[in-house]
């Protein structure tokens, strides 16, 4: 499996980025899609996570309301939209993915992405 990130790039304070995350190598099938983000000096976070279905998601705390995760199996991509972006969203933002027949978005997860950096200048 191969996960391609791109979309990142660098924004406005308040502004809006649209990343994507194409998957090859299989279908996206009972599988979770997630988002994770690693600033310069942190730990890599979870951000947000979708299920196979697309009707159940997870966010962190700190993004919930602003960002929207989504997927679209019969493309094999899933996308994050960000809105309303502040500084601290400034990151290398990963997505990845988990083999799971359940729902479980903080576990795990099998696959990831290279990165693609996001920016935000106040």
């Amino acid at each position: 499996v191969q996960l391609q990130a791109f979309g990142g790039g660098l924004v406005q304070a308040g502004g809006s980025l649209r990343l994507s995350c194409a998957a090859s190598g299989r279908t996206l099938g009972r599988t979770i899609m997630g988002w994770f983000r690693q600033a310069p000096g942190k730990e890599r976070e979870f951000v947000a996570a979708v299920s196979w279905s697309g009707r159940t998601t997870d966010y962190v705390d700190s993004v919930r309301g602003r960002f929207t995760i989504s997927r679209d199996n019969a493309r094999n991509t899933v996308d994050l939209q960000m809105d309303s972006l502040k500084p601290e969203d400034t990151a290398n933002y990963y997505c990845a993915l988990q083999l799971s027949m359940t729902w479980t978005p903080r576990n795990v997860y099998n696959y990831w992405g290279q990165g693609t950096l996001v920016t935000v200048s106040s």
